[in-house]
């Protein structure tokens, strides 16, 4: 295995507030969490992402924070946190934070304090202006919902400027005070023995904001101070960034100094989750051929994480607009569907109709990409989403642990609009229809393909740490690829159509006299590697060569 733990991970992603509510209070909680660490551990992921869980006022699915250092109190408490890192460090897994530092809550007591005097020590922690900016109405993230990104403050007397809504004033990068209290909020979690954090809005978070300045001109040195700091506090933790900018910027994210990550391991892919959501909306590899091929070359110990669905809408902003109207037609061809002018507000599932050879299909394609998987919540179970919930609150419903009441989410006895959000009850995709203790009694199920795969990873380390090239085959609507690394080699064969096909490999590749398969969509009859048979969004990981030998 590799030496660096995420190279070789899976990466869970929930929400604490809707994944299990412990007390009855129609709110998940941290003791939720606990309770089903051993679903957790079973399904074999090995790193738990949990979204905000610091005080907020939950105007922004907790991305508005009031205090960095706490935990809000429907979750339960700093005690409640280190159990659950007791409980995860003794099953293996590892827990990541999200860590949202461009931005506070205008409720937090810096701003409260930095609006109300300026004379007060915290009124250039944030970004303000004594006159109306020319480009208030520019550079809005939620375009659609927001309208300036800079906003007057009657009791400040000035503008002040948020990325965000208007309740997120952006903090001051380039105030030094400022970079040191936002190392010490990672300092503090590392030492509750956290292993990574997502950067929320990594682009955002370095910006030199100025009135009418260039938003391109970022403070990357920031992100160097903070890994630097990071790395002699505990030398695994790792930054995951969210930063969807030009392919020519993302090895500033990265850094490289000496041919090696020096400021952010991972960064989400999203060009790749692009190509691949475009790539099953056509039935054609094509855009997830062409990704791998023109993806840059990264650094030593960078890596990117892979995704089909996060805890946000499908950003297709990269894509072209006959490209980005394909991937609407074929997935959220309602107006309902849609979001910010640029994006899907579905789950999965229900974008695929449900089908269950071509869900797979698509999760294998992922998990096979190079990377680091990152699953959200309910997918492994094919949960829909509620589309009456406002922009992305549609795909945050409780997780569908049951068919009994409230999906088993909470034992409150209230209507579910009394509960953090309303559990899914009609449709095809309801609790009644889509849960987990339904799912676990069928061998069939999604939920058994989805650990079976998991733990099939872990013997295919080469998706991780391995250098990953196309292999040229006929028909065009099959994708197959190699990962090879020392530990050998795995090729992987996706048919993204519902017709049968059959493939040849080109008869040079290297393997060894017997290939194994090591999954599949079915157990085939055959493995000819110059005739092989594909079923209608059909896959195969086929391991070619193993090395045994020491690294």
């Amino acid at each position: 295995m590799s030496e660096r733990w995420y190279r070789n991970a899976v990466i869970y992603s929930l929400d604490v507030r809707a994944f299990q509510d412990s007390n009855g209070d129609g709110v998940g909680d941290l003791q939720g969490v606990i309770s089903r660490i051993d679903y957790l551990s079973r399904l074999g992921v090995n790193t738990i992402w949990l979204g905000p869980i610091h005080p907020s006022p939950w105007r922004d699915g907790g991305y508005d924070v009031t205090d960095h250092y706490g935990i809000h109190p429907a979750l339960g408490s700093l005690g409640d946190f280190a159990e659950l890192m007791n409980v995860a460090d003794e099953r293996g897994l590892r827990v990541m934070l999200d860590l949202v530092l461009n931005h506070t809550s205008d409720e937090h007591p810096w701003f409260t304090s930095a609006r109300s005097d300026p004379r007060s020590p915290y009124r250039d922690w944030y970004v303000w202006s004594e006159d109306e900016p020319a480009d208030r109405t520019e550079g809005m993230v939620f375009p659609g919902v927001q309208e300036t990104t800079w906003t007057y403050s009657d009791q400040a007397g000035a503008w002040y400027h948020h990325r965000f809504y208007d309740f997120q004033p952006d903090l001051n990068i380039c105030n030094p005070e400022v970079r040191d209290e936002l190392a010490k909020i990672v300092s503090f979690w590392q030492r509750l023995g956290v292993s990574g954090f997502r950067i929320d809005a990594a682009p955002f978070t370095i910006e030199q904001t100025k009135p009418g300045g260039d938003p391109t001109d970022r403070d990357y040195d920031f992100l160097t101070e903070l890994r630097e700091k990071t790395s002699w506090r505990r030398g695994d933790a790792v930054f995951l960034a969210e930063a969807n900018v030009q392919r020519d910027e993302l090895m500033e994210f990265f850094g490289n100094a000496d041919g090696a990550a020096n400021r952010l391991q991972m960064l989400f892919a999203f060009e790749l989750n692009e190509a691949l959501m475009l790539a099953l909306a056509k039935q054609d590899p094509k855009a997830v051929q062409e990704a791998l091929a023109t993806l840059p070359a990264l650094p030593r110990h960078g890596q990117w994480a892979t995704f089909l669905r996060n805890h946000d809408e499908v950003d297709l902003s990269g894509l072209d607009e006959q490209d980005r109207q394909d991937v609407l037609d074929a997935f959220g061809p309602q107006r309902r569907h849609q979001l910010y002018e640029r994006g899907i507000r579905r789950r999965l599932a229900p974008m695929l109709d449900g089908d269950q050879r071509r869900l797979r299909m698509a999760y294998s394609l992922q998990f096979t990409m190079p990377g680091t998987p990152v699953l959200r919540y309910g997918d492994e179970i094919g949960m829909g989403e509620n589309l009456h919930l406002p922009e992305r609150d549609a795909i945050r419903t409780p997780m569908q642990w049951s068919a009994t009441a409230h999906a088993g989410f909470t034992t409150a006895d209230v209507a579910d609009a009394a509960l953090i959000r309303p559990v899914i009850d009609d449709g095809p995709f309801s609790h009644q229809h889509v849960n987990v203790t339904d799912q676990r009694r069928d061998p069939d199920s999604l939920l058994v393909w989805f650990e079976r795969m998991l733990h099939t990873l872990r013997e295919c380390e080469e998706i991780g740490v391995g250098e990953h090239d196309l292999i040229p085959v006929d028909p065009t609507p099959v994708l197959a690829h190699r990962a090879e690394a020392p530990s050998g080699t795995v090729i992987f064969v996706h048919n993204l159509t519902d017709q049968p096909m059959r493939v040849a490999l080109p008869p040079d590749l290297e393997h060894d006299d017997h290939p194994v398969e090591v999954f599949s969509n079915r157990e085939y009859d055959s493995l000819d590697l110059r005739n092989l048979e594909l079923d209608g969004y059909g896959f195969r990981w086929i391991r070619l060569r193993r090395t045994h030998a020491r690294r």
